[in-house]
């Protein structure tokens, strides 16, 4: 592939990170304080996006350090997103959780890609 083509490669795998992690804060957000907290009122399950807030200026920035740590953190949401989707009393919050694995995993995919097309444009130089 040309060098333009890796960049542009990289620019919408950054693009999709940049979308999925945002996308991923609010969910978690609106999901633990609105939508369907486990107590009414909101819950402190809201604090499990404090991990992924410090991913934020280095996603935004193209850092390839942030994106390796958060291809690990990742999992964490995808296993939460699983559980709760197949055993929540609540039909709401088993829908979010569903929604949770998904963004998580596209995420996983996004970050995946932008790593894989920055060491490939790495190589061709």
């Amino acid at each position: 592939m040309s060098g333009s083509s890796h960049a542009d490669w990289q620019h919408l795998w950054h693009r999709g990170a940049v979308f999925n992690l945002l996308a991923l804060i609010l969910l978690c957000v609106l999901w633990e304080l609105w939508v369907a907290p486990l107590h009414p009122g909101g819950s402190l399950l809201v604090l499990k996006v404090v991990p992924l807030l410090p991913a934020v200026p280095g996603v935004l920035r193209g850092k390839a350090f942030t994106f390796r740590w958060l291809s690990l953190l990742l999992w964490f949401y995808a296993a939460e997103g699983v559980t709760r989707a197949l055993t929540d009393p609540h039909a709401a919050s088993r829908g979010l959780g569903w929604i949770e694995l998904v963004l998580s995993l596209t995420l996983f995919v996004c970050v995946a890609g932008f790593l894989r097309s920055a060491a490939s444009r790495h190589d061709a130089r």
